[in-house]
């Protein structure tokens, strides 16, 4: 019943028009105030605390790292390699900005980004090729979403973030742990070049399928030019991940190495950026930082109040106890997290439902990291559908297309990536194997 008070209220506010992060405290301190005897001390202190973690300080670095990567010319650099590796395929330029999605992917931990850096450059250049404007709009505007799933990721970083302080049980009775941030990102390695490889297929097919044009092919000499000249920008990977993997440095302190190497080749080695342009660059990502973190903050609220209430304790009990398995519980969280996908972004439905199902799915013997994967591809999947998918507006003013016509154009693309969703649920291998291999686990 307090369950259903909770969310009820919740929804009521959001079908105001009210923010999400707004519509989720006064929810929370609505019931905490009328409906517990909870002080207020406790709840100022929870607020404080919750977002006092050194791992959500990886959210703004990163953020920085990838409007600097944005504005620096790095993604043009990183398309002309695409190109000259790719181009000469069907659907050449297509092949090329999915190529260009995923390497951005790497270096920027988020979809939007992705989607503007690689979009406005790629998609401009498609159209005067030849190419139809919803062809290349359906290319990018599902591509841009590897930026989440490719680590370096926010959304990994956040689903860590919304369960690190969990206390919860497998099917044996032994305490499980959340899924740490390196575990993560090693985890989303093979799915994230799987979808690439599997939207990649579906642009070549539909291009070959229908006729599209193809780029001369670049010549040897001509692809070591195009990699010398990008070579400072897939470095970013080496240095994040390989520091990463290492043990060299933590996740954290990775975001902020990357953020203070995209401020130099952006500024001094390639010079796209002046030194007029830092602060506007340096405003953006504090005002998205700040947007996120207030979010966090009314999300640790949140989840304090599912915590004090055993909500997610009490769900995962009915569960056990109505036979439910593994198999029907994750396609049930997958239903769940798509339909959330059409009211809220996917920090908000990470930080609200992972502290909520992570129990469940510990109770049913999932893996906290095939779990964590599941949830970031659900999020992308969200992020390519409307009405509230971030990627389809960001597209929608790239392209100067309406979300309808937008829509129609990505489904080819998004049937890809839901197909894709079904595959990586129920073979957890994907996700599992190399954090395995690489002792991790």
């Amino acid at each position: 019943m307090n369950g259903a008070i909770i969310f009820g209220l919740l929804i009521a506010l959001m079908l105001t028009g009210m923010p999400i992060s707004i519509a989720l405290g006064l929810s929370v301190l609505t019931f905490l105030f009328v409906m517990t005897s909870v002080p207020i001390e406790a709840v100022a202190l929870k607020l404080f605390t919750g977002i006092e973690n050194f791992e959500i300080m990886a959210i703004p670095f990163f953020i920085l790292s990838g409007n600097f990567l944005t504005h620096g010319g790095v993604a043009r650099r990183m398309i002309n390699f695409a190109t000259a590796m790719v181009g000469h395929w069907h659907g050449g330029l297509g092949l090329a900005g999915v190529m260009a999605c995923a390497l951005f992917a790497a270096i920027s931990g988020s979809s939007p980004a992705t989607v503007v850096a690689i979009g406005s450059i790629i998609l401009p250049a498609m159209v005067a090729q030849g190419f139809p404007r919803k062809f290349g709009a359906g290319v990018v505007t599902t591509s841009g979403a590897l930026g989440i799933l490719i680590p370096p990721s926010i959304v990994m970083v956040m689903y860590s973030v919304a369960t690190s302080g969990a206390v919860v049980f497998g099917p044996d009775g032994k305490r499980v742990s959340s899924a740490s941030i390196s575990t993560l990102f090693v985890a989303g390695v093979i799915p994230g070049l799987m979808l690439a490889g599997l939207l990649g297929l579906t642009t070549w097919y539909r291009a070959r399928k229908a006729g599209y044009p193809r780029m001369p092919k670049a010549s040897w000499a001509e692809r070591w030019v195009a990699f010398r000249k990008s070579v400072w920008g897939l470095s970013l990977i080496v240095l994040v991940l390989g520091g990463i993997y290492s043990g060299a440095f933590t996740p954290t302190e990775a975001a902020a190495v990357s953020a203070v190497y995209a401020f130099v080749i952006a500024v001094f080695v390639y010079r796209d950026l002046t030194w007029r342009d830092v602060p506007r660059v340096l405003l953006d990502s504090a005002n998205m930082s700040a947007m996120l973190l207030y979010i966090i903050t009314n999300a640790v609220l949140f989840s304090f109040l599912m915590t004090s209430e055993q909500i997610p304790q009490v769900m995962a009990g009915w569960i056990t106890e109505a036979g439910l398995n593994w198999v029907v519980f994750l396609l049930i969280v997958n239903l769940l997290l798509l339909l959330a996908g059409n009211v809220m972004e996917p920090s908000s439905i990470v930080l609200i439902m992972a502290p909520i199902l992570f129990p469940i799915a510990a109770k049913l013997g999932i893996d906290p990291v095939h779990f964590g994967i599941l949830i970031v591809v659900n999020m992308e999947v969200g992020m390519c559908h409307p009405p509230v998918g971030l990627n389809l507006y960001v597209a929608s003013g790239i392209t100067r297309m309406g979300i309808t016509e937008l829509t129609v154009a990505v489904w080819p693309w998004l049937l890809t990536m839901l197909v894709f969703l079904v595959v990586v649920t129920y073979v957890p291998a994907i996700s599992l194997w190399l954090p395995r291999m690489l002792g991790m686990m």
